[in-house]
């Protein structure tokens, strides 16, 4: 076996985001699913939570398994764990893989930091008063908006139904004002940055973070959204497939 894989999913969702990957992943690599904490077959432990936390549980669960360092690949609410570990515990991370985040949310930009801090606020509070299942059909709109992704859409809805409504709040919260921009300078793994192309953190950003990065590069998936690994998984798996090989 290889060297390993550590995937680790988004907000609200849980290791299944990253069912098109494993098989094709697992004949060179030591692939690594795990919940977060409050999410999937994972605890739900009352909150608070925090971006630290989480990256101490992967980091304990890395040193538990014996797979240090390990490869790790995160998406949306996943990539700021992965940022947050490859900064705490850089001796954890061979490489670092981010799709659709960000070190931290935008801070310089008014109009892209007013409206990713409205959508959040807008999930805390259909969460709280409608319910997830609300959330999931809200959500499942924009993540899939085409009708030939309808399977997709109602995949996820039916997903997002399972969340436990206060171990999803107290995750939301957790990204509020959070950032490791400042500090993204001295991650010294490779580091590559997947969007795309339609995905709601602008692109602007990534490259702006992105640049900063010692060693990072930038890879765009054309006609994919906020979900890459799931509405592009071919293009998804490719791109990533050959990030990893050059690490090799």
């Amino acid at each position: 076996m290889g060297d390993s894989l550590l995937f680790i999913h988004g907000l609200g969702s849980s290791a299944r985001d990253w069912e098109n990957q494993v098989p094709f992943f697992a004949e060179k690599y030591r692939v690594v699913t795990p919940d977060l904490r409050g999410h999937g077959t994972s605890d739900w432990p009352s909150g608070p939570y925090s971006l630290a936390l989480f990256a101490s549980d992967m980091a304990s669960l890395i040193r538990s398994l014996g797979i240090a360092p390990a490869h790790v690949v995160g998406i949306s609410l996943g990539g700021f764990v992965a940022f947050q570990l490859a900064l705490d515990h850089p001796d954890l991370v061979r490489s670092l893989v981010a799709v659709n985040s960000a070190p931290g949310l935008p801070r310089d930009r008014l109009g892209d930091r007013m409206r990713l801090a409205w959508a959040l606020l807008l999930r805390r509070l259909i969460a709280r008063y409608f319910g997830m299942r609300t959330l999931g059909r809200v959500l499942g709109k924009k993540l899939f908006p085409r009708p030939d992704q309808s399977v997709l859409k109602s995949g996820f809805i039916e997903r997002w139904a399972e969340n436990d409504r206060d171990a999803y709040l107290a995750s939301l919260a957790a990204v509020f004002g959070w950032s490791t921009e400042d500090r993204v300078g001295t991650i010294a793994c490779p580091t590559c940055v997947i969007s795309g192309e339609h995905d709601f953190i602008p692109l602007a950003l990534k490259e702006s973070y992105t640049a900063k990065l010692p060693h990072g590069e930038l890879i765009v998936i054309p006609g994919s959204g906020h979900f890459t690994p799931v509405d592009a998984p071919e293009r998804f798996n490719q791109a990533l497939m050959l990030f990893l090989a050059r690490q090799d």
